[in-house]
């Protein structure tokens, strides 16, 4: 029997949801449903697998279902000391976790590579700063959105054209994610003042042109050079606030990701397809299910926004849709066979992919 560990961290013990929904952490009351629903779209698929036992992570905030395998940090007991523990009673760990603060990456740590079923460490540490990301995809002649810094002669002269982008920015942490925490503003000056203000407070910033078009999110499965599009999302991404000048400042706001919206043997999908394969190759290290945020600009075409080196809320969608083919695909991608009589091998996954 292969054993294996799923840690969701917002429900998994880091985040108290009473205090998230009170107060100056409202927001994170939403990030918290969605980690709930891909921390039991997770569990009930590797559930369907004969071979494995699953166990996951609560906090002392929920009451799991009678026969559910399930443990939770002791008390006083750090989340990553908590994580690095349970995975030493499994086989492997599949985390789920934001890469704000370094902690996906300290998550990889504690579980280290052996059981880690997820991302490499150097890619996930590219792809847990939105500036290093876009500095990587340009380089490889991917079209994105580069970190300004207030100040920097860069800036300068892309205020000075700002009419060639229609002039809105968008200030939001560098490690974030979801939304949370994202401004967009119509005046290039009042931009670089929250920038300004929020790296005064040691939060790292992140200041960039705001891209229109439309919001969609790419869901793929990676291993090592070999990558496939599993279906082109849309994203459900609003701006609240504001007046109908667009001068003052709009709160972005994610509510939510529909699987599957657009045709991959399309002109569009062909494209997304090509692109998702050229920024896996440009971030060495990525494997399993991996998220690529895109605005589709009207002239532009595909701009990418952020890579998330993890599960992404979409995984519940085509969990739902695919079945267990799909977690098989995963654990594939990560060398992993389940056999009935429960023993782990490496393997040459069947799943098709290509460079």
């Amino acid at each position: 029997m292969t054993k294996i560990f799923v840690y969701e961290y917002l429900t998994g013990g880091g985040i108290d949801p009473e205090l998230a929904a009170a107060g100056s952490l409202a927001d994170l009351s939403a990030l918290i449903v969605e980690g709930r629903v891909m921390r039991d779209a997770l569990v009930a698929a590797l559930r369907e697998l004969d071979g494995v036992h699953v166990s996951f992570a609560t906090s002392r905030f929920e009451t799991p279902e009678a026969g559910a395998a399930h443990c939770m940090a002791a008390p006083g007991e750090s989340m990553t000391a908590f994580v690095a523990r349970a995975a030493r009673q499994h086989d492997y760990a599949w985390i789920v976790a934001p890469e704000c603060d370094g902690l996906l990456l300290r998550f990889h740590d504690a579980v280290g590579t052996a059981r880690w079923l997820g991302c490499a460490k150097e890619a996930i540490r590219v792809a847990s700063s939105k500036s290093a990301t876009a500095a990587c995809l340009a380089a490889h002649g991917i079209a994105t959105t580069p970190a300004l810094e207030p100040g920097d002669t860069t800036v300068e002269r892309a205020a000075q054209h700002a009419a060639q982008h229609a002039g809105r920015w968008v200030v939001k942490p560098d490690d974030g994610a979801g939304g949370l925490d994202t401004i967009v503003y119509g005046r290039f000056a009042d931009a670089c003042a929250e920038y300004d203000a929020r790296a005064a407070a040691g939060r790292n910033p992140v200041l960039q042109a705001w891209v229109d078009g439309e919001p969609l999110s790419l869901s793929l499965i990676c291993r090592g050079d070999a990558t496939k599009l599993l279906s082109i999302n849309r994203q459900q991404i609003g701006l609240s606030g504001g007046d109908a000048s667009g001068e003052v400042a709009r709160i972005v706001e994610f509510d939510g990701v529909l699987v599957d919206q657009i045709d991959q043997h399309s002109d569009m999908g062909r494209a997304l397809d090509t692109l998702a394969h050229r920024v896996a190759r440009s971030i060495p290290g990525l494997r399993g299910f991996v998220g690529i945020d895109v605005v589709w600009h009207p002239q532009r075409g595909p701009v990418v926004i952020e890579v998330n080196p993890r599960l992404t809320v979409a995984y519940a969608g085509l969990s739902a849709a695919r079945g267990s083919g799909l977690t098989r695909a995963l654990l594939a991608a990560h060398g992993v066979r389940i056999e009935r009589c429960g023993a782990p091998r490496a393997t040459s996954p069947t799943l098709e992919v290509r460079p």
